[in-house]
């Protein structure tokens, strides 16, 4: 028996009846004191150069100051939280808070527009908004008697220091940490019990408000002990946004459960600074998506030994062999990538000491069961193509699309008497159980680790007056693995041009988040549509995977 079947032999993938991560993880390890002495739970700097260290016990007692103050001014047990924040303390505390109160937390990346918080806010019903002083005019949709609360992310939020009040309606986030939370006491939550919601583009129509129960949190440790292999004496570095569904499994629940140390940085990217983070810090567990690694390695690592590094981790889009290779032969350490999804989080991985095949994503994770569905309907055999499908009942698996019971029947189905979560991505399998991603079997755009749904790209495009039709389509990119790519059909009396598609660009960054625009632009007399009038995306699809593969002419 080899080390991954011993490790699927010896994982215990039961559930217990009630699990409140701020109590079960955050409050057990705080109550560590040898754990608490040996290292901090959150090493916390920023491009200014300001730095803050918490251990367990301040993110425990931070965390019962917030969950007291909200509940005084009205949240309750199963109420909506959704916290907008960058990458500050204030997120860890705030996720924390609104767990212990037995709330259900929203993570919300601050790039969304107000647009994308207004469908948020009703779609949700969210009882309190937690974002920070900069973000607050995206919240004109707030409904009467929503408690909205704002940070100033400039300092720590328990640091002393000269702050800008908050403006009208909207409370201060510091002052409430500091009041007593007197008898406090955690909420009871039911494994079965609603505990987060993540909002994620789907291939139509607009975002899934993907709901996840306590269960999934506490399955999720699983990840974080066979993929980051993580312990309390690592320190991880997860370079994702704090509304992405990985943060969860590698920034606050993973890492956290394991005991693990959390470097948290709130800066932009800069190659070299990164890898400077990484050796200052003594980071072991790197986790960064392809885009990022791709950018890395074109450095003299040289300069840049990092020492402590044991292992990198990737997930999100696929990395390209010879970037893995050259991050691998620089570093001395191997690239485990890992395959995941918001509906699920983390599914399948390479892991430690164990086989690694080239281009496969690996093999499930303890306690996952994965079969291949073909379009005929059958299981898959080794080497054939099929649609990756989740055998139920499992723990990782979400509650259901938040007040959408219709969509989520949708992408269950059963066969030979087994029910299975459907993933709408495709897979092969080889003779050992390693899988090779072949695709999405939907529109869902990846670019470099973001998920784009179409339709919320060409509903902005054809609210513009100069757009008759849009079709949006990934097209491959060395970068970004994919890139969004419009093809767009203008009214009488508009021409196609440089200067249009820049203000078409600039137009859609205005009216949904701005990672969504497309950064290509084709300007078309027609689209592809079949017999009824719908658009074929595939048709386009296909256009571009044909011309990123045709021979190059000499330059």
């Amino acid at each position: 028996m080899d080390r991954y079947e011993t490790l699927r032999a010896g994982y215990d993938p039961r559930t217990p009846p009630t699990f409140n991560f701020g109590t079960d993880v955050v409050d057990a390890f705080a109550a560590d004191t040898a754990r608490n002495a040996a290292a901090p739970a959150l090493i916390w700097c920023n491009a200014a150069g300001a730095e803050r260290c918490y251990s367990f016990a301040e993110i425990a007692t931070l965390s019962d100051r917030l969950a007291a103050a909200l509940k005084r001014r009205g949240v309750q047990q199963g109420d909506r939280v959704l916290i907008m924040l960058p990458r500050v303390p204030a997120w860890q505390i705030a996720m924390v808070a609104a767990l212990k109160l037995g709330a259900i937390a929203i993570p919300c990346v601050t790039m969304l527009s107000e647009k994308d918080i207004a469908y948020r806010l009703e779609n949700s019903g969210a009882r309190a908004v937690i974002t920070t002083q900069a973000e607050i005019g995206k919240f004109t949709a707030t409904a009467p008697g929503t408690l909205c609360i704002a940070t100033d992310p400039a300092l720590p939020p328990d640091v002393p220091g000269p702050r800008a009040p908050a403006p009208e309606g909207w409370d201060a986030l510091e002052p409430m940490l500091a009041e007593d939370p007197g008898t406090f006491l955690a909420a009871t939550v039911a494994a079965e019990d609603p505990a987060l919601i993540f909002y994620t583009s789907g291939s139509t129509g607009l975002p899934k408000g993907v709901t996840h129960s306590a269960r999934a949190l506490h399955a999720w440790r699983g990840s974080a002990e066979h993929w980051l292999d993580l312990g309390p004496t690592d320190v991880m570095f997860c370079t994702a946004d704090t509304g992405w569904s990985k943060a969860g499994t590698a920034i606050l629940f993973g890492p956290w459960s394991r005991g693990a140390t959390v470097l948290f940085y709130d800066g932009p990217f800069d190659p070299a600074y990164r890898l400077d983070l990484l050796t200052r810090h003594g980071v072991t567990v790197y986790c960064a998506a392809a885009t990022e690694l791709r950018r890395l390695v074109a450095l003299d690592l040289s300069q840049h030994p990092l020492p402590a590094l044991r292992l990198t981790v990737s997930a999100g889009e696929s990395l390209n062999p010879p970037v893995m290779d050259a991050w691998t032969a620089m570093t001395g350490r191997p690239v485990l990538e890992a395959y995941g999804l918001t509906e699920t989080l983390m599914l399948v991985a390479n892991y430690r000491d164990t086989g690694i095949r080239a281009g496969s994503m690996g093999r499930p994770l303890p306690g996952v069961t994965l079969d291949l569905i073909t379009a005929q309907g059958t299981l898959a055999a080794p080497g054939e193509t099929g649609q990756i499908a989740l055998r139920l009942p499992s723990a990782h698996l979400m509650l259901g699309y938040w007040q959408d019971p219709e969509r989520t029947a949708k992408t269950l189905q059963t066969l030979d008497g087994v029910t299975y979560f459907l993933t709408s991505d495709n897979a092969r399998a080889d003779a050992d159980g390693y899988l090779y991603y072949e695709g999405r079997g939907d529109d869902v755009i990846n670019s470099a680790g973001y998920r784009i749904g179409p339709q919320e790209v060409e509903n902005a495009l054809v609210s513009h007056p100069a757009v008759r039709e849009a079709a949006a389509v990934p097209s491959p990119d060395l970068e970004r693995g994919e890139v969004v790519k419009a093809f767009v059909v203008l009214h009488d009396g508009h021409n196609g041009s440089p200067d249009l598609a820049r203000a078409l660009q600039d137009f859609v960054k205005s009216a949904t988040a701005p990672y969504k625009y497309p950064r290509r632009i084709e300007f078309v007399s027609d689209l592809p549509k079949n017999a009824v009038g719908k658009i074929q995306r595939r048709v386009l699809r296909q256009q571009e995977l044909d011309a990123a593969q045709a021979p190059k002419a000499p330059q």
